[in-house]
């Protein structure tokens, strides 16, 4: 067995200081929404007061299909944010997905900086864990015990090759990394486990064999939103990591074709769309091509260094944006939308 690496406060502040201050975005690859445009309905036949955007998402009802995304923890800045984060998602009625859980379990004493079911006790929350770590001494009563002390109603497994190749700490042993997915989502049962990744998106190939390792379901993360090889790179201490971490900073599926390869393999699994995803028609489009709800973490970061409220002021926008795209596609609910039709550019309806 590989012993794990300790993760450090700093890397978790460095993350955030270059996500918030510098561009770190794919450069030439999309996530591929803007290939697909709605038919517009001029005489939808209905009010725009009766359309209802809320959905249920793993056994809890959303007021509208959105997840705020993973994002820190570990330290007193991402406290503060995960505080807002977690205060305005109880208020608007989305999910919240924690940043990664490895140092809870390194040290339990800092807990307190994800703890935030007393501001958020009756929202769907995520805890998050590297499924690398299972390889490195994580076992399925760490992961337990970690849902545990966050409160969490479902566990997100994260999937990370590129970023841990290019990060200077980085853990590389991704072998047998399926079956040891499979004893986790065994050993919480019934408390869902769902596997995502970090912006460079799900295959096909990974989709079907996290299919039948039993889990509840994945959100995709596809390429065109922020680019962790090229957060990674910056970071570096080392010229050629470095270098690698531009080689590879458009390197992935975009989000769009992520996302419908998952779900043409993954019939009945929950099914989330993240990857760049900035906004609510983006959001409407990705739930027209079969997502169950959307994630998005960058749009809400700024917001939350300030304030719970101005992270709610970002979820009303995406909430109205996604309630304006059902009006103007006839679509009284998120399942009528499904059925709007969606076309690429080309001309070919989805």
């Amino acid at each position: 067995m590989t012993k794990r690496k300790p993760l450090t406060a700093s890397r978790k502040d460095s993350h955030l200081e270059i996500v918030l201050g510098e561009d770190v975005a794919h450069k030439t690859v999309s996530n591929g929404f803007e290939r697909y445009r709605f038919d517009h309905e001029a005489l939808p036949e209905l009010d725009l007061d009766e359309v209802d955007v809320s959905v249920e998402l793993l056994g809890k009802r959303l007021s509208v299909p959105l997840v705020i995304g993973a994002m820190t923890g570990g330290t007193e800045r991402s406290q503060r944010i995960n505080r807002h984060l977690a205060e305005a998602a109880e208020q608007e009625g989305v999910a919240l997905a924690l940043g990664s859980g490895r140092v809870v379990i390194e040290d339990p004493s800092r807990a307190a900086t994800y703890a935030v079911r007393d501001v958020a006790p009756k929202t769907l929350l995520f805890a998050n864990l590297g499924a690398v770590q299972l390889r490195l001494g994580v076992t399925p009563d760490d992961c337990r015990k970690l849902v545990e002390r966050l409160a969490a109603d479902a566990l997100f497994l994260h999937l990370n090759p590129l970023q841990e190749v290019v990060q200077p700490e980085g853990d590389t042993q991704f072998g047998g990394l399926v079956e040891r997915i499979a004893a986790v989502a065994r050993a919480l049962a019934p408390t869902p486990v769902l596997v995502k990744e970090v912006g460079a998106g799900i295959s096909a190939r990974c989709a079907a064999l996290l299919r039948d390792a039993g889990i509840a379901g994945i959100e995709v993360a596809g390429a065109g939103g922020t680019s962790w090889s090229l957060i990674e790179s910056r970071r570096s201490g080392s010229p050629s990591k470095a270098a690698l971490g531009r080689a590879f900073a458009d390197w992935g599926i975009p989000t769009a074709e992520s996302l419908q390869a998952v779900r043409r393999v993954c019939l009945s699994l929950t099914v989330i769309a993240s990857g760049g995803i900035r906004d609510g028609i983006e959001s409407a489009k990705a739930l027209a091509l079969g997502a169950d709800a959307v994630a998005s973490a960058f749009p809400f970061l700024a917001a939350a260094e300030r304030s719970a409220a101005d992270v709610s002021a970002r979820i009303a926008q995406f909430r109205d944006e996604i309630r304006t795209a059902c009006f103007l596609t006839a679509s009284r609910t998120v399942a009528d939308l499904r059925k709007a039709t969606l076309r690429r550019i080309d001309g070919v309806a989805e």
